[in-house]
Parts: structure tokens; C-alpha cells; sequence
């Protein structure tokens, strides 16, 4: 016989919440570090209607603006700074993702991520070279707001954009800049595996060909975008890069002045 009980079929708000379509990068964080308040320092500055978005984490009752009243017995009766639902429901989703990302950069954390990471739940790198290196969630600044998540590739340190569209309004501070290099020195398994791949590539075999025959870099049809990684090597290509870095060309402001001396007399 099945419970008619609604409690059994109640689901915690953290569990709804990394269950939700999009939200698979995330993991659970554990009831007794959200309700430890040293680790939530700060956070109060950073989240709007700080103390609902908390007891909404931690699935106790707070009043909406549309409830009116006021929680716990509270019997000053109805209050006017009481946020909406869609407001609540927006603080409480960002005050998790800050507190998780904090949750993941420590060793409970780290293995949930590190289980997601080898179940390749990130993603693949997409280059041939890494042959299918696992990605790892990061985000390109701590503060929210700024950026959306981005996979880290720790093989060829490079960074991508998820390829599905459900991830790109994920915000990449719930993640943060620090999960990356702490998961890859907390298992060394990492680590070994992109030094396994980068010893398999042949540096001949890599670029472009025709006929079998490697294309020249210097030539005008050579790899593109190298010149973006080439850096002055010799004095003299050192000299003309300072020169030219910021500079303006010589005779510019004399030509200037010579054209404004010329349209003077002219008047």
C-alpha cells in the first residue's frame, strides 16, 4: 500500500535544485556546512534578502510578499520588505551557487566533483590531440555577474564554452577560479593521464600538409593564427617591439603640425 503521507513525497530544495534541467555541474552541499556560519562569511553583502534566501536553502518556512504575515509566530503582522517569489527564488539559487563554490574547493567537494569529472559528466575536450580528455567546470572570476561557466581542459589548458545551450546561463562564480588546479593536485591520476597524452603526439605529424609534404610556417599559407603565440626572440626583434608596441610612428605629429601650419597660412 502506498504512503499517503505528503512528507514522503516531500524532495529537499538542494536536491531540486542541482535535479534541475541545466544544472547537472552541480553537486549537493551538506546541510551542516551551509548551516555553519563561518563558512558563509561575507556572503550576506553579496545576496539580496540574505537571511530568506538561507531558510529557503535549509527548506524552512519563509514568507513571501504575496503571503504577507510574518514567519516563526511573528505577530508584528504583515511586513513590507518582504520579497516576491522570483526575487526569493533568485537569491536563493545564487546564494547556493556561492556557497558551493566554496563547498567544492574543499576534500567533501573535491571527490563529489572528482566522481562527476571521471564519469565525464563535464564533457570531452574537443581537440584530436587530447583524445578525450575530461573537462573540468570553471569560472573566469569570483564575482558573480560577470561571466558564464566555462570547461577547463587540463591537458591542453585551454578553455571552451559548453556545447549545449542549457549550461550558458550558469554563472561561472559558482564554480570559481580555484576548483580547476586544486582537483588536478588532489588527484595526481589527473595529471599523469595529460602527461600520457602529450608524450603520444609526434611534433611531425602535427600541421598542415599538401601531397604529404609539410607547408613551410613562414609561408603566406602556413598555420594560421601562429603569429598570435610568436614573441620576439632576437635583441633586435625585442628593440623593434618596443618601439612599436604603443608608440606612434615617426614624423606622424610632424606632418600633423606641417598640415595645420599649411591650413593657417592658408586662412
Amino acid at each position: 500500500q502506498m504512503s499517503t503521507d505528503p512528507e514522503d513525497d516531500y524532495v529537499p530544495w538542494i536536491q531540486q535544485f542541482c535535479e534541475s534541467f541545466g544544472h547537472d555541474y552541480f553537486v549537493q552541499v551538506a546541510q551542516d556546512f551551509i548551516e555553519d556560519d563561518f563558512n558563509l562569511t561575507g556572503l550576506s553583502l553579496q545576496v539580496p534578502y540574505y537571511r530568506e534566501a538561507l531558510y529557503t536553502i535549509l527548506d524552512y518556512q519563509v514568507d513571501t510578499a504575496e503571503q504577507g504575515g510574518s514567519s516563526q509566530g511573528d505577530s508584528r503582522g504583515k511586513r513590507a520588505d518582504l520579497p516576491n517569489k522570483v526575487v526569493l527564488s533568485h537569491s536563493a539559487e545564487l546564494l547556493y551557487g556561492l556557497i558551493h563554490a566554496r563547498y567544492i574547493i574543499l576534500k567533501p567537494g573535491l571527490t563529489a566533483m572528482a566522481t562527476k569529472f571521471e564519469r565525464s559528466e563535464f564533457g570531452i575536450c574537443p581537440r584530436y590531440h587530447c583524445d578525450g580528455m575530461h573537462l573540468i567546470p570553471v569560472g573566469a572570476t569570483d564575482i558573480p555577474g560577470q561571466e558564464t561557466v566555462r570547461l577547463y581542459c587540463p591537458c591542453c589548458n585551454d578553455i571552451y564554452l559548453p556545447l549545449s545551450l542549457r549550461y550558458l546561463n550558469i554563472d561561472g562564480a559558482f564554480f570559481g577560479t580555484t576548483f580547476p588546479g586544486l582537483l588536478v593536485k588532489m588527484f595526481p591520476e589527473i595529471e599523469h593521464q595529460c602527461k600520457i597524452r602529450i608524450k603520444r603526439v609526434n611534433p611531425e605529424n602535427i600541421g598542415i600538409k599538401l601531397f604529404g609534404f609539410r607547408v613551410n610556417e613562414r609561408s603566406a599559407t602556413g598555420p594560421r593564427m601562429r603569429w598570435l603565440r610568436q614573441f620576439p626572440q632576437t635583441e633586435d626583434e625585442k628593440r623593434e617591439f618596443e618601439e612599436c608596441e604603443l608608440a606612434v610612428p615617426a614624423g606622424s605629429e610632424l606632418d600633423d603640425s606641417d598640415g595645420d601650419r599649411t591650413m593657417a597660412s592658408d586662412n
